[in-house]
């Protein structure tokens, strides 16, 4: 989806991802290869920005101004630079009804007030669904199927209904509504196998040896669900730093 909006001159609209799953599947993760991939700088770039709903939008009674402040981002940033890429964080704490602000730039106008908002990304990360999504990949497992094997089409319809049902963010979004999300990526739990890769890539970039003991020892640290099977990691790869350090130190 990134790589043909990006070799698209002239594409019809913005692209428009949202990244659904459980906290620590890697959502943020992913954002930030993807504008690493688009910008030198990456995240550091002045045309990428993240914006976090607890930090830069925390009260529903001044969603007025937020939508001023929003729309006159997004207008600075795209007509300096129309790849502009925006990072929406904790999009199931944003104020209800802000995000509507952003449709005309995610539809398919040719331009808004002179200015074209069809060759830059929107990303959205959000919570919601992630339980929704964690039933469907238990059940799958309980069926004796691969969590890898599990196909997009199978998770569509779970998470549009996390999304437009769960009050938050996108509760009954015209975004939503007029069909403006492109994709709905979900963000499935983590098992053992995957928290070992985490783990281990901490260990490098902390600079301290890689044995399977060690991985395993990180591994036993965190806590997995459902409890008698304990087959996916309740926290995803969030806690490894923390726990590198507490079982190296």
């Amino acid at each position: 989806a990134v790589v043909g909006h990006l070799n698209d001159q002239s594409p019809r609209k913005a692209l428009a991802l949202s990244f659904n799953g459980w906290t620590g599947s890697g959502k943020n993760f992913v954002s930030k290869i993807v504008a690493e991939h688009i910008f030198k700088r990456g995240m550091e770039s002045g045309f990428v920005h993240q914006i976090i709903a607890t930090h830069d939008f925390p009260h529903q009674s001044r969603v007025e101004f937020y939508k001023r402040q929003l729309r006159d981002l997004v207008a600075e940033s795209v007509s300096k630079c129309p790849r502009s890429l925006f990072i929406f964080d904790e999009m199931d704490k944003m104020p209800t009804g802000l995000i509507d602000v952003l449709k005309p730039y995610l539809d398919h106008y040719p331009d808004v007030e002179k200015i074209d908002y069809r060759k830059s990304i929107f990303i959205f990360l959000s919570n919601t669904g992630g339980h929704l999504i964690n039933d469907a990949v238990l059940e799958h497992w309980k069926e004796g199927k691969k969590r890898k094997d599990l196909k997009i089409k199978e998770m569509d319809d779970v998470i549009n209904f996390g999304e437009f049902n769960n009050e938050g963010g996108f509760w009954h979004s015209s975004l939503i509504e007029k069909n403006l999300i492109d994709y709905f990526i979900p963000f499935l739990p983590l098992e053992r196998s995957h928290i070992k890769m985490c783990a281990k890539a901490e260990l490098k970039r902390k600079q301290h040896p890689v044995t399977e003991q060690i991985l395993n020892k990180i591994a036993d640290e965190l806590l997995y669900f459902p409890d008698h099977m304990k087959v996916f990691s309740q926290s995803g790869c969030k806690k490894i730093s923390s726990k590198v350090d507490y079982i190296m130190g």
